[in-house]
Protein backbone atom coordinates (compact mmCIF):
# COMPACT_ATOMS: atom_id res chain seq x y z
CA UNK A 1 0.00 0.00 0.00
CA UNK A 2 1.37 3.59 -0.73
CA UNK A 3 1.96 6.16 1.62
CA UNK A 4 -0.84 8.05 0.04
CA UNK A 5 -3.00 5.45 0.75
CA UNK A 6 -2.00 4.42 4.05
CA UNK A 7 -3.22 7.51 5.05
CA UNK A 8 -6.44 7.71 3.01
CA UNK A 9 -9.62 7.68 4.47
CA UNK A 10 -10.78 4.89 1.81
CA UNK A 11 -8.22 2.66 4.29
CA UNK A 12 -10.65 0.94 6.36
CA UNK A 13 -7.36 0.72 9.37
CA UNK A 14 -6.46 4.71 8.82
CA UNK A 15 -10.16 5.57 9.07
CA UNK A 16 -10.76 3.09 12.44
CA UNK A 17 -7.70 4.89 13.73
CA UNK A 18 -9.18 8.15 13.34
CA UNK A 19 -12.28 7.30 14.90
CA UNK A 20 -10.42 6.01 17.09
CA UNK A 21 -8.50 9.37 18.31
CA UNK A 22 -11.95 11.36 18.32
CA UNK A 23 -13.27 9.18 21.10
CA UNK A 24 -10.38 10.25 23.29
CA UNK A 25 -10.99 13.63 22.22
CA UNK A 26 -14.72 13.30 23.01
CA UNK A 27 -13.85 11.77 26.33
CA UNK A 28 -11.49 14.74 27.50
CA UNK A 29 -13.67 17.25 26.44
CA UNK A 30 -16.08 15.58 28.97
CA UNK A 31 -13.61 15.67 31.50
CA UNK A 32 -12.90 19.14 30.84
CA UNK A 33 -16.54 19.89 31.02
CA UNK A 34 -17.89 17.72 33.48
CA UNK A 35 -15.28 16.71 35.41
CA UNK A 36 -17.32 14.44 37.58
CA UNK A 37 -18.43 12.33 34.98
CA UNK A 38 -16.73 8.65 35.32
CA UNK A 39 -15.19 7.53 31.77
CA UNK A 40 -15.80 3.51 30.58
CA UNK A 41 -14.77 2.62 27.71
CA UNK A 42 -14.74 4.18 23.95
CA UNK A 43 -13.82 2.40 20.58
CA UNK A 44 -14.49 2.85 16.88
CA UNK A 45 -16.84 1.25 15.14
CA UNK A 46 -17.65 0.34 11.50
CA UNK A 47 -19.84 3.89 11.62
CA UNK A 48 -17.62 6.06 13.48
CA UNK A 49 -16.70 6.11 17.48
CA UNK A 50 -18.69 6.23 20.69
CA UNK A 51 -17.83 6.73 24.64
CA UNK A 52 -19.85 5.28 27.49
CA UNK A 53 -19.66 7.44 30.27
CA UNK A 54 -21.14 7.15 34.20
CA UNK A 55 -23.15 10.02 34.95
CA UNK A 56 -26.27 10.65 37.07
CA UNK A 57 -28.29 12.27 34.04
CA UNK A 58 -29.11 11.73 30.16
CA UNK A 59 -26.98 14.19 27.99
CA UNK A 60 -29.36 16.37 26.14
CA UNK A 61 -28.80 18.40 22.68
CA UNK A 62 -27.51 21.06 24.31
CA UNK A 63 -24.87 19.06 26.20
CA UNK A 64 -24.06 17.39 22.84
CA UNK A 65 -23.29 20.91 20.82
CA UNK A 66 -21.40 21.73 23.93
CA UNK A 67 -19.17 19.35 23.54
CA UNK A 68 -18.81 19.68 19.85
CA UNK A 69 -17.99 23.09 20.48
CA UNK A 70 -15.18 21.31 23.21
CA UNK A 71 -14.22 19.09 20.85
CA UNK A 72 -13.25 21.81 17.98
CA UNK A 73 -10.78 23.64 20.86
CA UNK A 74 -9.11 20.14 21.55
CA UNK A 75 -8.54 19.58 17.63
CA UNK A 76 -7.18 23.16 17.61
CA UNK A 77 -4.87 22.92 20.22
CA UNK A 78 -2.80 20.03 18.24
CA UNK A 79 -1.91 17.94 21.20
CA UNK A 80 0.52 15.22 21.00
CA UNK A 81 -0.14 11.52 21.50
CA UNK A 82 1.89 9.63 23.71
CA UNK A 83 1.83 6.14 24.62
CA UNK A 84 3.33 4.69 27.73
CA UNK A 85 3.14 1.46 29.22
CA UNK A 86 3.04 1.04 33.16
CA UNK A 87 3.12 -2.43 35.12
CA UNK A 88 -0.30 -3.86 36.85
CA UNK A 89 0.27 -2.46 39.99
CA UNK A 90 0.81 1.06 38.83
CA UNK A 91 -1.85 1.13 36.27
CA UNK A 92 -4.48 0.28 38.88
CA UNK A 93 -2.83 3.03 41.43
CA UNK A 94 -2.66 5.38 38.46
CA UNK A 95 -6.46 5.35 37.40
CA UNK A 96 -7.57 4.68 40.85
CA UNK A 97 -5.52 8.49 41.92
CA UNK A 98 -7.88 9.75 38.42
CA UNK A 99 -10.76 7.92 40.69
CA UNK A 100 -11.98 6.24 37.22
CA UNK A 101 -13.21 2.58 38.23
CA UNK A 102 -13.74 1.46 34.98
CA UNK A 103 -11.02 1.72 34.14
CA UNK A 104 -9.73 -0.10 37.45
CA UNK A 105 -11.32 -3.28 36.35
CA UNK A 106 -10.56 -3.44 32.76
CA UNK A 107 -7.08 -3.16 34.12
CA UNK A 108 -7.79 -5.76 36.98
CA UNK A 109 -9.57 -8.44 33.95
CA UNK A 110 -6.42 -8.16 31.69
CA UNK A 111 -4.92 -11.64 31.22
CA UNK A 112 -1.23 -11.81 33.32
CA UNK A 113 0.92 -11.28 30.87
CA UNK A 114 -0.78 -7.96 29.09
CA UNK A 115 0.91 -4.88 27.83
CA UNK A 116 -0.91 -2.24 29.54
CA UNK A 117 -0.98 0.97 28.01
CA UNK A 118 -1.98 4.43 28.04
CA UNK A 119 -2.21 7.29 25.58
CA UNK A 120 -1.90 10.78 26.86
CA UNK A 121 -2.62 14.32 25.00
CA UNK A 122 -2.14 17.27 27.16
CA UNK A 123 -3.88 16.94 30.42
CA UNK A 124 -5.77 14.03 29.23
CA UNK A 125 -4.71 10.30 29.55
CA UNK A 126 -6.67 7.60 28.86
CA UNK A 127 -6.23 3.43 29.00
CA UNK A 128 -5.72 2.25 25.78
CA UNK A 129 -4.32 -0.63 23.31
CA UNK A 130 -4.51 1.92 20.43
CA UNK A 131 -3.54 2.82 17.62
CA UNK A 132 -4.28 6.40 17.52
CA UNK A 133 -3.34 9.63 15.41
CA UNK A 134 -0.24 11.37 16.66
CA UNK A 135 -1.81 14.70 17.25
CA UNK A 136 -5.73 15.82 17.65
CA UNK A 137 -4.89 18.27 14.80
CA UNK A 138 -5.17 15.79 12.34
CA UNK A 139 -8.84 16.06 13.45
CA UNK A 140 -10.66 18.85 11.91
CA UNK A 141 -13.08 19.88 13.98
CA UNK A 142 -15.69 21.43 11.92
CA UNK A 143 -15.93 18.00 10.80
CA UNK A 144 -17.38 16.05 13.86
CA UNK A 145 -20.54 15.54 14.63
CA UNK A 146 -22.07 14.12 17.66
CA UNK A 147 -24.90 11.95 16.41
CA UNK A 148 -27.00 10.63 19.47
CA UNK A 149 -26.70 9.76 22.99
CA UNK A 150 -28.15 6.80 24.12
CA UNK A 151 -28.31 4.28 27.35
CA UNK A 152 -26.32 1.22 27.69
CA UNK A 153 -25.72 -1.24 29.88
CA UNK A 154 -21.94 -1.43 31.47
CA UNK A 155 -19.79 -4.39 29.67
CA UNK A 156 -23.39 -5.20 28.41
CA UNK A 157 -25.15 -6.79 31.13
CA UNK A 158 -28.64 -5.74 32.49
CA UNK A 159 -27.47 -6.69 35.82
CA UNK A 160 -24.58 -3.95 35.47
CA UNK A 161 -25.19 -0.06 35.69
CA UNK A 162 -26.78 1.67 33.00
CA UNK A 163 -24.07 4.09 31.45
CA UNK A 164 -24.51 7.02 28.87
CA UNK A 165 -23.61 6.17 25.52
CA UNK A 166 -22.37 9.43 23.18
CA UNK A 167 -21.95 8.50 19.19
CA UNK A 168 -20.25 10.32 17.10
CA UNK A 169 -19.14 10.59 13.19
CA UNK A 170 -16.01 12.55 11.60
CA UNK A 171 -14.45 13.22 8.67
CA UNK A 172 -11.48 14.99 7.07
CA UNK A 173 -13.66 17.72 4.92
CA UNK A 174 -17.03 19.26 6.18
CA UNK A 175 -18.05 18.45 2.88
CA UNK A 176 -18.20 14.92 3.45
CA UNK A 177 -19.36 15.32 6.94
CA UNK A 178 -22.35 16.82 5.37
CA UNK A 179 -22.84 14.21 2.24
CA UNK A 180 -22.60 11.86 5.57
CA UNK A 181 -25.46 13.64 7.34
CA UNK A 182 -27.87 14.04 4.01
CA UNK A 183 -27.47 10.64 3.54
CA UNK A 184 -28.13 9.58 7.03
CA UNK A 185 -31.11 11.88 6.91
CA UNK A 186 -32.48 9.72 3.58
CA UNK A 187 -31.59 6.47 5.92
CA UNK A 188 -34.25 7.60 8.58
CA UNK A 189 -36.77 7.80 6.00
CA UNK A 190 -36.19 4.40 5.28
CA UNK A 191 -35.21 2.80 8.50
CA UNK A 192 -37.46 -0.26 9.35
CA UNK A 193 -37.71 0.50 13.28
CA UNK A 194 -39.87 3.49 12.22
CA UNK A 195 -41.01 2.40 8.63
CA UNK A 196 -42.25 -1.27 9.75
CA UNK A 197 -43.97 0.42 12.41
CA UNK A 198 -45.81 3.15 10.54
CA UNK A 199 -47.07 0.26 8.44
CA UNK A 200 -47.71 -1.81 11.15
CA UNK A 201 -45.34 -5.12 10.12
CA UNK A 202 -44.36 -5.47 13.72
CA UNK A 203 -44.51 -3.73 16.93
CA UNK A 204 -42.69 -4.10 20.13
CA UNK A 205 -44.04 -4.28 23.75
CA UNK A 206 -42.47 -3.26 27.20
CA UNK A 207 -43.95 -6.13 29.33
CA UNK A 208 -43.13 -8.47 26.73
CA UNK A 209 -39.38 -7.33 26.82
CA UNK A 210 -36.64 -6.18 24.96
CA UNK A 211 -35.77 -8.64 21.14
CA UNK A 212 -39.24 -10.09 21.12
CA UNK A 213 -41.17 -7.89 18.56
CA UNK A 214 -44.57 -8.61 18.08
CA UNK A 215 -45.49 -9.13 14.06
CA UNK A 216 -48.84 -7.95 12.77
CA UNK A 217 -50.60 -9.42 10.58
CA UNK A 218 -48.52 -7.51 7.61
CA UNK A 219 -45.40 -9.04 8.86
CA UNK A 220 -46.83 -12.32 9.43
CA UNK A 221 -47.64 -12.38 5.91
CA UNK A 222 -44.51 -11.48 4.21
CA UNK A 223 -42.74 -13.61 6.84
CA UNK A 224 -45.04 -16.93 5.78
CA UNK A 225 -44.91 -16.25 1.70
CA UNK A 226 -40.69 -15.94 1.91
CA UNK A 227 -40.92 -19.44 4.41
CA UNK A 228 -43.02 -21.17 1.66
CA UNK A 229 -41.01 -20.26 -1.12
CA UNK A 230 -38.17 -21.11 0.56
CA UNK A 231 -38.84 -24.46 1.63
CA UNK A 232 -40.65 -25.48 -2.02
CA UNK A 233 -36.75 -23.83 -3.53
CA UNK A 234 -35.32 -26.27 -1.13
CA UNK A 235 -37.02 -29.07 -1.80
CA UNK A 236 -36.44 -28.94 -5.69
CA UNK A 237 -32.96 -28.72 -4.61
CA UNK A 238 -33.10 -32.19 -2.89
CA UNK A 239 -33.74 -31.15 0.46
CA UNK A 240 -35.49 -33.45 3.32
CA UNK A 241 -37.81 -31.21 5.38
CA UNK A 242 -37.37 -31.99 9.51
CA UNK A 243 -39.07 -30.70 12.24
CA UNK A 244 -37.48 -30.81 15.79
CA UNK A 245 -38.19 -29.37 19.66
CA UNK A 246 -37.36 -26.18 20.54
CA UNK A 247 -35.60 -27.42 23.50
CA UNK A 248 -33.64 -30.25 25.16
CA UNK A 249 -31.70 -31.44 28.23
CA UNK A 250 -28.34 -30.11 28.58
CA UNK A 251 -27.01 -33.33 27.80
CA UNK A 252 -27.12 -32.75 24.25
CA UNK A 253 -25.39 -29.18 24.25
CA UNK A 254 -22.82 -31.68 25.86
CA UNK A 255 -22.40 -33.55 23.32
CA UNK A 256 -22.25 -30.37 20.85
CA UNK A 257 -20.17 -28.17 23.05
CA UNK A 258 -22.57 -25.52 23.20
CA UNK A 259 -23.18 -26.40 26.79
CA UNK A 260 -19.11 -24.93 27.49
CA UNK A 261 -19.09 -22.72 24.86
CA UNK A 262 -22.41 -20.90 23.95
CA UNK A 263 -23.82 -21.29 27.62
CA UNK A 264 -24.16 -17.52 28.47
CA UNK A 265 -25.55 -17.14 24.94
CA UNK A 266 -28.93 -19.70 25.74
CA UNK A 267 -32.32 -19.48 27.89
CA UNK A 268 -32.08 -22.07 30.52
CA UNK A 269 -34.73 -23.87 32.29
CA UNK A 270 -33.85 -24.81 35.31
CA UNK A 271 -30.86 -25.03 38.05
CA UNK A 272 -27.84 -25.40 35.51
CA UNK A 273 -25.10 -26.46 38.20
CA UNK A 274 -27.55 -28.38 39.97
CA UNK A 275 -26.79 -32.05 38.28
CA UNK A 276 -29.27 -34.02 40.51
CA UNK A 277 -32.04 -32.53 38.53
CA UNK A 278 -33.08 -32.22 34.72
CA UNK A 279 -32.31 -29.01 33.18
CA UNK A 280 -33.02 -28.13 29.70
CA UNK A 281 -32.38 -25.29 27.60
CA UNK A 282 -34.40 -23.74 24.65
CA UNK A 283 -32.48 -24.28 21.39
CA UNK A 284 -30.18 -21.38 19.85
CA UNK A 285 -29.49 -23.40 16.83
CA UNK A 286 -30.69 -26.61 14.99
CA UNK A 287 -27.89 -28.53 14.76
CA UNK A 288 -27.57 -31.29 17.11
CA UNK A 289 -31.80 -31.51 16.71
CA UNK A 290 -31.05 -32.28 12.85
CA UNK A 291 -28.24 -34.77 13.54
CA UNK A 292 -30.75 -37.58 14.95
CA UNK A 293 -32.67 -38.19 11.38
CA UNK A 294 -28.97 -39.04 10.24
CA UNK A 295 -28.81 -41.24 13.29
CA UNK A 296 -31.95 -43.16 13.30
CA UNK A 297 -30.23 -45.83 11.52
CA UNK A 298 -27.35 -47.06 10.21
CA UNK A 299 -26.42 -44.88 6.77
CA UNK A 300 -24.64 -46.21 3.48
CA UNK A 301 -22.43 -43.67 1.75
CA UNK A 302 -25.24 -44.53 -0.85
CA UNK A 303 -27.60 -41.97 1.18
CA UNK A 304 -25.12 -39.01 0.88
CA UNK A 305 -25.43 -36.08 0.54
CA UNK A 306 -28.12 -35.70 2.90
CA UNK A 307 -29.59 -32.41 2.82
CA UNK A 308 -31.76 -31.63 5.41
CA UNK A 309 -33.61 -28.42 6.14
CA UNK A 310 -35.85 -26.77 8.32
CA UNK A 311 -37.97 -23.66 9.49
CA UNK A 312 -36.62 -23.18 12.40
CA UNK A 313 -37.11 -21.10 15.54
CA UNK A 314 -34.51 -20.45 17.94
CA UNK A 315 -33.64 -18.22 21.22
CA UNK A 316 -30.56 -16.14 21.55
CA UNK A 317 -29.70 -14.70 25.26
CA UNK A 318 -28.17 -11.48 23.19
CA UNK A 319 -27.53 -8.50 25.31
CA UNK A 320 -30.42 -6.01 26.07
CA UNK A 321 -27.68 -3.14 24.53
CA UNK A 322 -27.82 -5.13 21.37
CA UNK A 323 -31.75 -5.24 20.27
CA UNK A 324 -32.92 -2.78 17.47
CA UNK A 325 -36.24 -3.64 15.97
CA UNK A 326 -36.41 -6.87 13.62
CA UNK A 327 -32.41 -6.83 12.96
CA UNK A 328 -31.37 -8.04 16.37
CA UNK A 329 -33.98 -10.01 18.46
CA UNK A 330 -34.32 -13.18 21.09
CA UNK A 331 -36.41 -14.84 19.43
CA UNK A 332 -36.31 -15.51 16.03
CA UNK A 333 -37.15 -18.00 12.61
CA UNK A 334 -34.60 -18.80 10.15
CA UNK A 335 -34.12 -20.98 7.15
CA UNK A 336 -31.50 -23.98 8.77
CA UNK A 337 -30.11 -26.61 7.13
CA UNK A 338 -27.27 -29.18 7.26
CA UNK A 339 -25.58 -31.63 4.79
CA UNK A 340 -24.27 -34.93 6.09
CA UNK A 341 -21.66 -35.63 2.78
CA UNK A 342 -18.76 -37.44 2.48
CA UNK A 343 -15.39 -35.59 1.70
CA UNK A 344 -15.22 -36.49 -1.72
CA UNK A 345 -18.75 -34.35 -2.29
CA UNK A 346 -17.87 -31.38 -0.18
CA UNK A 347 -16.67 -28.87 -2.71
CA UNK A 348 -19.71 -29.53 -4.81
CA UNK A 349 -22.32 -29.26 -1.92
CA UNK A 350 -20.43 -26.42 -0.78
CA UNK A 351 -20.91 -24.96 -4.31
CA UNK A 352 -24.91 -25.52 -4.48
CA UNK A 353 -25.22 -23.70 -0.74
CA UNK A 354 -23.90 -21.22 -1.95
CA UNK A 355 -25.52 -20.99 -5.36
CA UNK A 356 -28.76 -21.32 -3.05
CA UNK A 357 -28.21 -18.24 -0.88
CA UNK A 358 -27.19 -15.98 -3.85
CA UNK A 359 -30.14 -17.39 -5.69
CA UNK A 360 -32.34 -16.44 -2.82
CA UNK A 361 -30.82 -12.85 -2.22
CA UNK A 362 -31.07 -12.07 -5.66
CA UNK A 363 -34.89 -12.97 -5.96
CA UNK A 364 -35.76 -10.74 -3.10
CA UNK A 365 -33.56 -7.82 -4.45
CA UNK A 366 -30.73 -8.11 -1.34
CA UNK A 367 -27.79 -9.55 -3.29
CA UNK A 368 -25.77 -6.50 -4.91
CA UNK A 369 -25.88 -5.11 -1.47
CA UNK A 370 -23.76 -8.33 0.03
CA UNK A 371 -20.09 -8.59 0.94
CA UNK A 372 -18.46 -11.88 1.51
CA UNK A 373 -16.22 -12.77 4.63
CA UNK A 374 -14.28 -15.99 5.24
CA UNK A 375 -14.45 -16.15 9.11
CA UNK A 376 -11.58 -18.05 10.65
CA UNK A 377 -10.49 -19.39 13.89
CA UNK A 378 -7.79 -17.55 16.39
CA UNK A 379 -4.90 -20.50 16.94
CA UNK A 380 -4.24 -18.63 19.66
CA UNK A 381 -7.46 -19.82 21.35
CA UNK A 382 -7.79 -17.27 23.96
CA UNK A 383 -10.39 -18.69 26.75
CA UNK A 384 -10.73 -22.18 24.71
CA UNK A 385 -13.39 -20.74 22.01
CA UNK A 386 -12.43 -23.33 19.83
CA UNK A 387 -12.75 -27.05 19.78
CA UNK A 388 -10.29 -29.59 17.74
CA UNK A 389 -6.53 -29.45 16.84
CA UNK A 390 -4.09 -26.93 14.94
CA UNK A 391 -4.18 -29.59 12.30
CA UNK A 392 -8.22 -30.18 11.89
CA UNK A 393 -8.56 -26.20 11.55
CA UNK A 394 -5.64 -26.17 8.90
CA UNK A 395 -7.45 -28.92 6.92
CA UNK A 396 -10.96 -27.50 7.24
CA UNK A 397 -9.96 -23.83 6.44
CA UNK A 398 -7.43 -25.22 3.46
CA UNK A 399 -10.64 -27.07 1.67
CA UNK A 400 -12.77 -23.77 2.29
CA UNK A 401 -10.05 -21.32 0.90
CA UNK A 402 -9.73 -23.99 -1.81
CA UNK A 403 -13.24 -23.67 -2.32
CA UNK A 404 -13.93 -20.11 -2.60
CA UNK A 405 -10.81 -19.40 -4.91
CA UNK A 406 -12.53 -21.98 -6.85
CA UNK A 407 -15.88 -20.05 -7.23
CA UNK A 408 -13.98 -17.02 -7.41
CA UNK A 409 -15.31 -15.35 -4.15
CA UNK A 410 -14.22 -12.48 -3.82
CA UNK A 411 -14.99 -12.06 0.03
CA UNK A 412 -12.50 -10.30 3.17
CA UNK A 413 -11.09 -12.51 6.07
CA UNK A 414 -12.77 -12.60 9.62
CA UNK A 415 -10.00 -13.61 11.96
CA UNK A 416 -11.05 -14.88 15.08
CA UNK A 417 -14.81 -15.18 13.50
CA UNK A 418 -15.46 -18.84 13.34
CA UNK A 419 -17.83 -21.17 14.77
CA UNK A 420 -16.30 -22.82 17.77
CA UNK A 421 -16.28 -25.62 15.21
CA UNK A 422 -15.54 -25.12 12.09
CA UNK A 423 -14.61 -21.71 9.61
CA UNK A 424 -17.76 -20.17 7.71
CA UNK A 425 -18.47 -17.91 4.33
CA UNK A 426 -20.29 -15.10 5.94
CA UNK A 427 -22.69 -13.20 3.74
CA UNK A 428 -22.99 -9.54 5.30
CA UNK A 429 -25.46 -7.29 4.35
CA UNK A 430 -25.56 -3.00 6.06
CA UNK A 431 -28.32 -1.60 7.00
CA UNK A 432 -29.19 1.75 5.76
CA UNK A 433 -27.09 3.38 8.55
CA UNK A 434 -24.22 1.42 7.72
CA UNK A 435 -24.22 -0.68 10.16
CA UNK A 436 -23.14 -4.79 8.68
CA UNK A 437 -24.76 -7.92 9.90
CA UNK A 438 -24.39 -11.05 9.10
CA UNK A 439 -27.56 -12.30 7.15
CA UNK A 440 -26.88 -15.91 5.78
CA UNK A 441 -23.39 -18.08 7.07
CA UNK A 442 -22.31 -21.15 5.48
CA UNK A 443 -19.95 -23.31 7.63
CA UNK A 444 -17.57 -26.40 7.18
CA UNK A 445 -17.73 -28.83 10.31
CA UNK A 446 -15.54 -31.80 10.97
CA UNK A 447 -15.87 -32.20 14.64
CA UNK A 448 -19.40 -32.78 15.59
CA UNK A 449 -19.95 -36.07 13.48
CA UNK A 450 -17.36 -37.94 15.55
CA UNK A 451 -18.66 -36.15 18.77
CA UNK A 452 -22.35 -37.31 17.72
CA UNK A 453 -21.17 -41.12 16.70
CA UNK A 454 -21.98 -40.19 13.47
CA UNK A 455 -20.80 -43.11 11.09
CA UNK A 456 -21.43 -44.01 7.82
CA UNK A 457 -20.87 -47.39 5.57
CA UNK A 458 -18.29 -46.72 2.61
CA UNK A 459 -18.51 -48.80 -0.77
CA UNK A 460 -15.52 -51.32 1.40
CA UNK A 461 -17.66 -51.54 4.27
CA UNK A 462 -15.81 -49.83 6.33
CA UNK A 463 -17.37 -47.22 8.81
CA UNK A 464 -16.32 -43.28 7.77
CA UNK A 465 -17.17 -39.97 9.81
CA UNK A 466 -19.25 -37.26 7.29
CA UNK A 467 -18.33 -34.16 6.73
CA UNK A 468 -21.51 -31.63 7.74
CA UNK A 469 -22.19 -28.50 6.16
CA UNK A 470 -24.32 -26.18 8.25
CA UNK A 471 -25.93 -23.43 6.50
CA UNK A 472 -28.94 -21.10 5.59
CA UNK A 473 -30.73 -20.00 2.35
CA UNK A 474 -32.24 -16.54 3.14
CA UNK A 475 -31.08 -16.35 6.83
CA UNK A 476 -33.27 -14.72 9.88
CA UNK A 477 -36.63 -14.20 8.40
CA UNK A 478 -37.07 -11.00 10.76
CA UNK A 479 -33.62 -9.84 9.67
CA UNK A 480 -34.62 -10.18 5.76
CA UNK A 481 -37.87 -8.48 6.51
CA UNK A 482 -36.02 -5.38 8.15
CA UNK A 483 -33.62 -5.57 5.15
CA UNK A 484 -36.45 -5.33 2.53
CA UNK A 485 -38.38 -3.05 4.24
CA UNK A 486 -35.13 -1.09 3.81
CA UNK A 487 -34.38 -1.91 0.85
CA UNK A 488 -37.55 -0.62 -1.11
CA UNK A 489 -38.86 1.87 1.82
CA UNK A 490 -41.71 0.13 2.16
CA UNK A 491 -42.77 -0.59 -0.69
CA UNK A 492 -42.24 -4.74 -1.42
CA UNK A 493 -42.66 -6.16 -5.03
CA UNK A 494 -45.86 -6.58 -5.36
CA UNK A 495 -44.83 -10.98 -5.18
CA UNK A 496 -44.64 -10.68 -1.48
CA UNK A 497 -46.80 -7.74 -0.41
CA UNK A 498 -49.09 -8.02 2.20
CA UNK A 499 -51.92 -6.47 0.42
CA UNK A 500 -51.25 -6.64 -3.73
CA UNK A 501 -54.70 -5.25 -5.08
CA UNK A 502 -57.04 -2.71 -3.41
CA UNK A 503 -60.34 -2.38 -4.81
CA UNK A 504 -61.33 1.49 -4.41
CA UNK A 505 -65.35 1.91 -5.53
CA UNK A 506 -66.68 4.73 -6.71
CA UNK A 507 -70.37 5.06 -5.20
CA UNK A 508 -71.84 2.60 -3.13
CA UNK A 509 -73.27 0.70 -5.88
CA UNK A 510 -69.95 -0.13 -6.90
CA UNK A 511 -69.17 -1.83 -3.84
CA UNK A 512 -70.37 -5.37 -4.65
CA UNK A 513 -68.93 -5.18 -7.77
CA UNK A 514 -65.59 -4.89 -6.22
CA UNK A 515 -66.32 -7.90 -4.09
CA UNK A 516 -67.25 -10.04 -6.68
CA UNK A 517 -64.11 -9.02 -8.19
CA UNK A 518 -61.68 -9.15 -5.11
CA UNK A 519 -62.97 -12.51 -4.74
CA UNK A 520 -61.87 -13.99 -8.39
CA UNK A 521 -58.75 -12.49 -7.11
CA UNK A 522 -58.19 -14.62 -3.69
CA UNK A 523 -59.35 -17.59 -5.57
CA UNK A 524 -56.46 -17.57 -8.12
CA UNK A 525 -53.97 -17.20 -4.96
CA UNK A 526 -54.01 -13.55 -4.80
CA UNK A 527 -54.26 -10.70 -1.66
CA UNK A 528 -56.86 -8.48 -2.76
CA UNK A 529 -59.00 -6.35 -0.31
CA UNK A 530 -61.75 -3.62 -0.79
CA UNK A 531 -61.79 0.06 0.65
CA UNK A 532 -65.53 0.35 1.00
CA UNK A 533 -65.50 3.37 3.57
CA UNK A 534 -67.76 6.59 2.75
CA UNK A 535 -64.52 8.56 1.91
CA UNK A 536 -64.23 10.53 -0.99
CA UNK A 537 -61.58 8.69 -3.46
CA UNK A 538 -58.80 11.11 -3.84
CA UNK A 539 -58.58 10.53 0.03
CA UNK A 540 -58.25 7.02 -0.31
CA UNK A 541 -55.65 6.81 -3.72
CA UNK A 542 -53.22 9.04 -0.94
CA UNK A 543 -53.80 6.83 1.95
CA UNK A 544 -53.24 3.76 -0.60
CA UNK A 545 -50.14 5.35 -1.91
CA UNK A 546 -48.94 5.88 1.89
CA UNK A 547 -49.61 2.45 2.57
CA UNK A 548 -47.39 1.38 -0.34
CA UNK A 549 -50.18 -0.85 -2.15
CA UNK A 550 -48.82 -2.41 -5.20
CA UNK A 551 -52.13 -1.30 -7.13
CA UNK A 552 -55.35 -0.04 -6.71
CA UNK A 553 -58.36 -0.28 -8.69
CA UNK A 554 -60.50 2.47 -9.08
CA UNK A 555 -64.41 1.32 -10.09
CA UNK A 556 -66.94 3.54 -10.67
CA UNK A 557 -70.24 3.21 -12.47
CA UNK A 558 -68.76 3.69 -15.55
CA UNK A 559 -66.30 0.44 -15.02
CA UNK A 560 -69.64 -1.07 -13.69
CA UNK A 561 -71.51 -1.02 -17.26
CA UNK A 562 -68.31 -1.52 -19.45
CA UNK A 563 -66.88 -4.89 -16.97
CA UNK A 564 -63.80 -2.97 -16.65
CA UNK A 565 -60.88 -1.77 -14.00
CA UNK A 566 -59.18 1.17 -13.68
CA UNK A 567 -55.99 0.12 -12.49
CA UNK A 568 -53.47 2.42 -10.38
CA UNK A 569 -49.42 1.47 -10.26
CA UNK A 570 -47.92 3.08 -7.37
CA UNK A 571 -44.59 3.99 -9.26
CA UNK A 572 -46.45 4.60 -13.05
CA UNK A 573 -50.05 6.27 -11.64
CA UNK A 574 -53.09 5.59 -13.63
CA UNK A 575 -52.78 2.97 -16.25
CA UNK A 576 -55.91 3.72 -17.83
CA UNK A 577 -59.55 1.60 -18.10
CA UNK A 578 -59.02 -2.32 -18.58
CA UNK A 579 -60.70 -5.42 -18.73
CA UNK A 580 -60.42 -7.24 -15.61
CA UNK A 581 -59.21 -9.90 -17.67
CA UNK A 582 -56.25 -7.79 -19.22
CA UNK A 583 -55.62 -6.61 -15.31
CA UNK A 584 -55.25 -9.99 -13.93
CA UNK A 585 -52.63 -10.71 -16.59
CA UNK A 586 -50.57 -7.80 -15.95
CA UNK A 587 -50.42 -9.45 -12.28
CA UNK A 588 -50.03 -13.03 -12.87
CA UNK A 589 -47.06 -11.48 -14.82
CA UNK A 590 -45.11 -9.27 -12.19
CA UNK A 591 -46.19 -11.98 -9.25
CA UNK A 592 -45.23 -15.11 -11.09
CA UNK A 593 -41.57 -13.52 -12.73
CA UNK A 594 -40.73 -12.39 -8.88
CA UNK A 595 -40.23 -8.97 -10.70
CA UNK A 596 -38.70 -6.11 -8.53
CA UNK A 597 -41.72 -3.69 -8.36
Amino acid sequence: MSEENKFSFENKEYRQTYWHTCSHVLAQAMKRLHPDVKLAIGPSIDNGFYYDFDTPAPFTPEDLAALEGEMRKICKEKLKLERFELPRAEAVKFMEEKEEPYKVELINDLPEDAVISFYKQGDFTDLCAGPHLDSTGRIKGNAIKLTSATGAYWRGDSNRKMLQRIYGIAFPKKEELDAYLEQQAEALKRDHNKLGRDLEYFTTVDYIGQGLPILLPKGARVIQLLQRWVEDVEQKRGYLLTKTPLMAKRDLYRISGHWDHYLDGMFILGDPHDETKECFALRPMTCPFQYQVFLNRQRSYRELPMRLGETSTLFRNEDSGEMHGLIRVRQFTISEGHLILRPDQLEEEFKGCLDLAKYCLETVGMLDKCTFRFSQWNPANPNNKYEGTAEQWDHAQAAMKKILDDLGVNYEVGFDEAAFYGPKLDIQFHNVFGKEDTIVTIQIDMLLAEKFGMYYVDENGEKKLPYIIHRTSLGCYERTLAYLIETYAGALPTWMAPEQVRFLPVTDRAVDYCYELAHKLEANGYRATVDARNEKIGKKIREGQLEKIPYMLVVGDRDMENNTVSPRNRTEGDMGAMSFEAFEAILKDVVDSKAKK
